[in-house]
């Protein structure tokens, strides 16, 4: 935890940003696996963490703006919880780490949100992503689920705080970027054709864990890049193979590292691999150079999208001129992700709170494919925390449902493109801080050039 002082000075901010009504913000319960006793890792809201900073189930919490209260509500271990669970600080030790004078049970809660509506109180809430927020505020504000209108004062204060990180924060990021850079470099080292995908998972989430961290989201460690998302790990490594690591660690105190690599199975990678890898890196070397204050992210991505599509004209995948390509949409063929998103609290920083708040400042999203799944688009300010992650991906399907559409014929050379169907996907990840003047990695360097990659390889 942070001192005491700075969730005081938060939860100050907070109320002067909403200016009235009462503030609920609800934490989390452990969630059964398959039965309630075998449980999920607990993890704390993100945002009760950062009001609160309290990393204890069943923990919800009040901030009065109208009376200038602040309640934390919660139940006293009983005995039964102690035989399993250990003896734990009470509630009201607990509260009183990060400045909080007045608890009370959790039965309480309704009570004082019952009151509150009947003196006209406005009641700022969150969008929920859990089924038990939902059941919460069904019971706390008598609104069935899927009819909650969260308030949008209180997301837009939040994201506007959230998104600024302090200098206590970006130390914690730091470490969990230190990390996260050991368990790629781990990973590059344990790679070998023979050996399954589990096995280079495990050996990279062991680093997270003997650095007393947990992970930031589900390991992606898979020969088959081209699923961006993919968390089978059944494969076996083969000669030829590259492996794809998108993987991050979580500290303590909830803040994540998220980074990206693409591992040769064996020394070196083959000289088409270095032709689309060289295409990857040179999209990500621009995106980088052109981080600073002022500039919209949606700016920095069809920059690397034009880099991509530049490179891959040259090797003959596409013709036209690069831009028109990407203004039209004939990029996402070959890159369909966003080039990042804001990290912190969560690895997608606030998504719970909504994307178009986040990383849009209110803004609508695009539509285009591709384009859409952009996470971050609005100018940069300093205190930004974000990922860069351009790819190049080739997903059959994708070609198979173009080529057969005809799409995009002007900038896509299908004929050529039917050479690189089995190719895969790459991509390489870095996490970086905007400053007042630019911006600055965070974390150790990994290797991001092939041979760079390949001297490890041979280490």
């Amino acid at each position: 935890m942070f001192s005491k002082d700075t969730y005081i000075q938060r939860r100050r901010e907070l109320k002067n940003r909403v200016g009235h009504g009462l503030i609920l913000l609800l934490g989390n319960d452990y969630v059964g696996r398959n039965y309630a006793d075998n449980e999920y890792n607990f993890r704390q809201d993100s945002s009760f963490l950062y009001y609160f900073g309290l990393p204890y189930e069943g923990l919800n919490a009040i901030i009065d703006i109208d009376n200038d209260t602040e309640i934390i509500f919660g139940d006293e271990l009983t005995i039964d919880h102690i035989v399993w669970m250990g003896q734990q600080p009470t509630l009201h030790e607990k509260a009183a780490r990060i400045g909080v004078t007045n608890t009370r049970p959790t039965k309480a809660l309704q009570d004082y949100i019952s009151s509150a509506q009947k003196k006209g109180q406005t009641i700022h809430y969150l969008p929920t992503y859990r089924a038990e927020h939902k059941l919460k505020l069904k019971e706390l504000l008598n609104i069935r689920p899927g009819d909650e209108k969260p308030s949008v004062d209180l997301i837009r204060a939040i994201v506007d705080m959230r998104n600024h990180k302090t200098a206590e924060e970006i130390e914690e990021i730091e470490k969990a970027c230190n990390v996260t850079a050991d368990m790629h470099i781990a990973a590059m080292r344990a790679v070998a054709p023979g050996k399954y995908e589990y096995e280079i998972k495990s050996a990279l989430e062991t680093i997270a864990f003997s650095n007393d961290c947990d992970l930031s989201f589900t390991t992606i460690a898979t020969i088959n890049g081209q699923t961006l998302h993919n968390h089978n790990y059944s494969n076996i490594i083969k000669p030829g193979d590259m492996v794809l690591i998108d993987a991050g660690a979580e500290t303590r105190m909830g803040y994540a590292g998220d980074m990206s690599s693409t591992i040769c199975a064996g020394k070196t990678f083959s000289s088409r691999q270095k032709d689309v890898y060289d295409i990857q890196v040179a999209a990500h070397k621009a995106a980088v150079n052109a981080l600073k204050p002022g500039v919209p992210f949606v700016d920095v991505y069809e920059l690397a999208a034009t880099e991509i599509c530049s490179g891959l004209k040259d090797l003959g995948l596409m013709s036209g001129d690069p831009k028109e390509a990407v203004a039209a949409g004939a990029h996402a063929m070959f890159f369909q992700t966003g080039l990042g998103h804001m990290m912190g609290l969560d690895v997608h920083d606030m998504e719970n709170l909504g994307e178009i708040w986040v990383g849009y400042d209110g803004k609508p999203k695009s539509t285009q494919f591709g384009r859409k799944s952009l996470r971050l688009a609005r100018p940069l300010e300093p205190g930004f925390v974000l990922t860069i992650e351009p790819g190049v991906y080739f997903i059959p399907e994708l070609i198979d449902l173009w080529k057969a559409e005809g799409k995009f014929k002007e900038f896509i050379n299908y004929a050529k493109l039917e050479e690189y169907r089995d190719f895969g996907g790459i991509r390489n990840e870095e996490d970086y801080l905007i400053t007042e003047n630019g911006a600055r990695r965070l974390g150790k360097k990994i290797p991001l050039t092939t041979d760079e990659v390949e001297e490890i390889r041979r280490s």
